[in-house]
């Protein structure tokens, strides 16, 4: 039975599918390049997003080392090894997956996202996590109206919007500043960034009647080229405000984390 309270597409891949990574892939450590490689491959540990595993042998710098820890991540076991670069050490940087793991990821190594300092996809940086090759952001205008409340007060109200479609999350309607009540809401320093989006550029709060609500809205005002339609505009979360769509009511959705995630499908703590 389909869950009512989901009204966007879910992710379909499932945990332990590898697939070649058909762009070169490098990173970095204290400025060195200590891989390159046109031969990684995707690797799901949970549907949301994969890791690279990239062959040992595409090591251009630095030496791995066996830690002495057996583990098991999604798609099979492997040994956790830490990476020495000169004099610096990342410990526990990556595992090296073992046998029992599919073949096609022996003699491959899955690095930590932030055991390294810098990712690069061909010559651009990529921030976060890998891209999905399954996930697509759309950002397209909107002639529909937008009514973002909190317990009847109104933050913001659009004649129109850009809406934001991302594969696996609810759609975010991005409002132009002027249509938005400044008056409400309080700016915080929490800065998020998202490998398709980029980084955001504000987060605001809105306090009312002692309840505090915190980060419900944010922008990008440099966003990646696919999202440039929302440079400068302003998203609130759907998950903690009320929204109205030409009027209606939308349902609140209730968006799952990895964690979450983890918990429903893995029975993990």
């Amino acid at each position: 039975m389909a869950d009512e309270s989901v009204n966007h597409p879910g992710l379909i891949v499932p945990v332990g599918q590898v697939e070649p990574v058909p762009r070169r892939i490098r990173a970095q450590v204290g400025g060195r390049t200590v891989l390159d490689t046109r031969r990684a491959l995707y690797v799901w540990e949970w549907p949301g997003y994969p890791q690279y595993s990239i062959p040992v042998e595409d090591l251009t710098e630095g030496e791995l080392t066996d830690d002495g820890r057996a583990g098991r991540l999604g798609p099979g076991p492997a040994r956790r090894h830490s990476l020495r670069v000169g004099s610096e050490v990342r410990e526990g940087a990556a595992w090296v997956w073992d046998e029992g793991a599919p073949d096609r990821l022996l003699g491959t190594a899955r690095f930590r996202w932030e055991a390294l300092d810098a990712w690069y996809e061909e010559d651009e940086q990529v921030f976060v996590h890998p891209r999905s090759p399954y996930t697509r952001v759309d950002a397209l205008r909107s002639s529909s109206s937008v009514r973002v409340e909190i317990d009847g007060i109104v933050l913001a109200d659009a004649p129109h919007a850009v809406t934001l479609f991302e594969t696996g999350l609810p759609t975010r309607y991005y409002l132009e500043r002027v249509h938005v009540d400044w008056t409400r809401l309080r700016p915080s320093d929490t800065v998020t960034s998202c490998p398709y989006k980029g980084t955001t550029s504000g987060y605001w709060s809105f306090d009312a009647d002692g309840a505090v609500h915190e980060d419900i809205a944010w922008a990008y005002d440099f966003p990646t080229v696919a999202c440039a339609p929302v440079a400068g505009m302003v998203a609130f979360y759907n998950e903690r405000v009320d929204l109205y769509v030409d009027g209606t009511p939308l349902r609140r959705p209730v968006a799952m984390s990895r964690a979450a995630w983890d918990r429903r499908h893995l029975g993990r703590p």
